[in-house]
Parts: C-alpha cells; structure tokens; sequence
C-alpha cells in the first residue's frame, strides 16, 4: 500500500517511513504543501499522513482542496495540536483520523491499517484463496494454518495478489504499491519479488499458483487439478 506523508520535521518523518515501511507500506515523503500536491499529481495513494504545520501553509489547505475536488483518498492529520476546537476543525473540513504529536509509530502503523480497512477502504479483515490466507490487521499469512514467514515486501506483494485473486494485476500496479518515488529500484525488482514469493507458496504446499501474464501482470490463480502448477 502506498502512502504520503507530508511532515517537515526531517527527523521525525525518516523515523516515520522506516517505521512503515518495515511494516510494508510504500512510503513517499513531502516536507511542504507545494511538494504534496506535486506527489499527489504524479501518483496515486491509499493514504496521506499530514501535518498542520507547514513551511508553506496550514496542512488543513490540503485536506479542504482534496476534499472540494471530490478526492476520496483518507487521511491522517497528525500534529502537535491537541485542542478540541482543533481537532473538530480538522475533522469537519474531511480528515479521517486525527493523531496528536508525540505518538507511538506502532499506532500510528496500526491506525493506518484501521482507516484501510474502513467501508470504502482498500483493506478487509481476513483475506482467503484456497488454502492461503492473509490477516491484514496481523499482517499474518497462512497456508493450511501453518504460519508463512514472508518479509514485508513479499507480504504486501501477497496482499495485492490476494485481493483480486483470479484476476491479472497488472504490473504497473503492483509496482506503484511495492516502491515509492524515489527508491531505486532494478527493472527486474518486481520479477525477483514474484520469483521468490512463488518459491516460498511452493514450498509450503499452497494450492495457489503465481501465474504470469506475459507483458501484462500477475495473477494468482487455483491450483489445476492433479496439483499441476
């Protein structure tokens, strides 16, 4: 899952994106409001993590604008002010979440998956294909109920695949949900990512099969029968 977060604290977001991506988000950083609405013209997100108090403006500008053009991405304001009358202003003007400086990044983390999950979210509760399953809340993913050890890129990998099982994601997509902006990433990166997931669903007796789409995607699909991969 890819996210914004727009904080101008350089301390503070580093510790912020290491913290989620080790969890598995995809994470691009914008220290201003001018950079975050440049992020948000280039790409697409599943949440945007903002603060209030920009260099260049009030982070509520960016919440009113989105909100005025119908953009229904959720978003986390998380900032220093801790008044009522604050957080009923971020909230109305259309903020999802509103998390109060300083915070534990497992929260932050946690409430994240929690706004994903929301009616309209992008997340569900437990995802299942044959005998795999995902518990996103967890970031738990089982074959036959046997715990399967995946790093976080491989988990959030699975995640996408497992959300349209059946159908080819293309690879685009996937790519804008593994990667931010500016990571380097190998033209080869994704194939290797698919490779080594393959291996470890093989290995652990999953009757799924990362199918590949030439020039297209990914798929993961049903196992044929006689256990034909």
């Amino acid at each position: 899952m890819r996210l914004l977060l727009v904080e101008d604290n350089a301390r503070l977001s580093e510790l912020v994106c290491r913290a989620l991506e080790a969890d598995g988000f995809a994470v691009d950083r914008a220290a201003t409001l001018l950079a975050a609405e440049e992020f948000l013209d280039a790409a697409k997100y599943d949440l945007i993590l903002l603060d209030l108090g920009l260099p260049d403006g009030d982070g509520l500008a960016l919440v009113r604008t989105l909100r005025r053009r119908s953009v229904a991405v959720p978003i986390m304001v998380m900032t220093a002010r801790d008044g009522l009358d604050d957080r009923i202003a971020g909230l109305d003007l259309g903020a999802d979440d509103y998390l109060v400086k300083p915070f534990a990044t497992a929260e932050l983390a946690a409430r994240c998956r929690a706004l994903l999950r929301r009616p309209g979210g992008i997340l569900g509760n437990v995802l299942v294909a044959g005998n795999l399953s995902f518990d996103t809340a967890g970031r738990d993913a089982r074959v036959a109920e046997i715990h399967l050890d995946l790093p976080p890129r491989e988990l959030s990998l699975l995640e996408m695949l497992m959300r349209r099982a059946g159908q080819v994601v293309a690879r685009a997509q996937l790519e804008n949900g593994l990667y931010s902006l500016g990571q380097e990433v190998t033209p080869n990166a994704l194939e290797a990512a698919i490779s080594r997931l393959r291996r470890r669903l093989a290995a652990a007796g999953a009757d799924v099969v990362l199918h590949t789409a030439h020039g297209i995607g990914y798929a993961l699909m049903p196992m044929r029968k006689g256990g034909e991969r």
